[in-house]
């Protein structure tokens, strides 16, 4: 019931929301009489403001349509590589008409992005795809709104997760292959490549874990606290509601997006309240440059999308109140995951110093459980004065983050083909 009173707030609200817009530019427009009433300025910013409140965010698109690489400016476009009824394989093509820069972008390493499905789209990512065009081939999940997802497509728990995962490392390639994974999908990533291992398959070069809950008991923060201090029937009876029937995924159980951003706007109110009144100064003062800054952050922090209730249950209980990954005793598929007999990738972690979501040791726990990786190919990266989503987006991502990702690829690649190019010595077994 309670995702049908959404619904019904969201068509009452679609009007008010249409003339606030419109009263808005009324206010601002030279043309019109109204724009010389005393404190015009204030009306409009506060219809403006009304508008943004009240308006229904879609999905944005990652809009990466050119990035300088090699010295030249080099055109992007998407291509839906592999499709399944929860996610899109994306690849951003490079394309140049210069030979030189062609022959380099070529040998750029291969990088998948695994993004997390934890209530905003794949688009939250588009900083950290944007910059690693410059110097890599980029892949990325793009994960689908389940309440676009018909019923007939089955559900989707964890385990689907890393057997996605699985199948776009194939699909690609792991051989040179280096995988990303930021927040959540840490813990299905480790997942795959450890069942890849323990199978004797060819595993990736480098696993990059960004701010995750590998281990969700060290120095917890309030999303581990709700996660173990609520038992699993609350979760499944207080936040799981049906699909409406006006959407393609009718009657499918989920966690509705519009709960997550109540969510996430709960964990630091004060600060959105602010954020909103700078808005407004901003829209009544005219400053155009932090208006639009507003304008794209909130774009993308207010489009959510639902998430299979199924996925969201194990999440919650294997991952942040059974501790199964850290305890040695999570199976997928009847399969026990081992992140010890990974041995062929090279594994660095990377935690914000102020992440109040994945707390500090949560990634780097991923050391002691991939123990059969040796010490040179592990490597640990803290970043000094970065919350949670500044260790992937905005300046020290760009600055201190990317950089290091960047040698430590480079450092794994060059590796790899010296190993690959020495031929073998006499006598030897590969060469008998």
């Amino acid at each position: 019931m309670l995702y049908q009173l959404h619904e019904f707030q969201k068509s009452l609200l679609e009007p008010v929301s249409s003339w606030a817009r419109a009263a808005s530019a009324a206010f601002i427009d030279a043309s019109n009489p109204a724009s010389k009433i005393p404190g015009s300025e204030r009306l409009s910013a506060s219809y403006e403001l009304l508008y943004r409140l009240g308006k229904d965010y879609k999905k944005p698109e990652f809009g990466i349509r050119t990035v300088h690489a090699h010295g030249r400016e080099v055109a992007i476009q998407e291509i839906a590589t592999v499709t399944k009824p929860f996610c899109k394989l994306i690849r951003f093509k490079r394309y140049s008409d210069d030979v030189e820069v062609i022959k380099k972008l070529k040998e750029d390493p291969v990088v998948l992005v695994v993004a997390p499905m934890s209530g905003h789209h794949s688009t939250l990512l588009r900083d950290t795809v944007r910059t690693l065009l410059q110097d890599h081939k980029v892949y990325i999940t793009d994960w689908i709104d389940a309440r676009t997802v018909p019923l007939a497509d089955g559900e989707f728990g964890l385990d689907d997760y890393v057997h996605y995962v699985q199948e776009f490392i194939r699909t690609i390639g792991a051989e040179n292959l280096h995988v990303i994974s930021v927040c959540q999908p840490t813990v299905p990533t480790l997942g795959a490549i450890s069942l890849m291992a323990t199978a004797g398959e060819k595993t990736p070069a480098s696993m990059i874990m960004m701010g995750g809950p590998i281990d969700a008991r060290k120095s917890p923060t309030a999303v581990n606290d709700l996660a173990d201090q609520k038992s699993f029937e609350w979760f499944e009876s207080h936040v799981i509601y049906s699909v409406p029937p006006n959407y393609p995924g009718a009657g499918r159980k989920v966690y509705p997006g519009f709960l997550q951003h109540t969510g996430f706007m709960a964990m630091n109110p004060r600060n959105h309240m602010q954020s909103h009144w700078d808005y407004f100064q901003n829209l009544v003062r005219g400053d155009e440059q932090d208006v639009k800054a507003h304008i794209r952050f909130y774009d993308e922090y207010n489009a959510v999308l639902d998430m299979d209730a199924k996925f969201y249950l194990d999440t919650i209980k294997i991952v942040f109140q059974d501790y199964a990954l850290p305890d040695g005793k999570w199976k997928v598929a009847g399969k026990l995951v081992k992140p010890q007999d990974i041995t062929e990738t090279a594994l660095l972690s990377i935690e914000g110093e102020l992440d109040d979501i994945s707390g500090s040791g949560q990634t780097r726990a991923a050391h002691a459980l991939c123990s059969g990786i040796t010490k040179p190919n592990k490597d640990h990266y803290e970043v000094a004065g970065a919350g949670h989503y500044g260790i992937f987006a905005g300046r020290r991502w760009r600055e201190k983050v990317y950089p290091k990702i960047k040698s430590f690829i480079r450092e794994h690649q060059t590796v790899q083909k010296k190993t690959r190019a020495r031929p073998p010595k006499l006598g030897s077994k590969k060469s008998a």
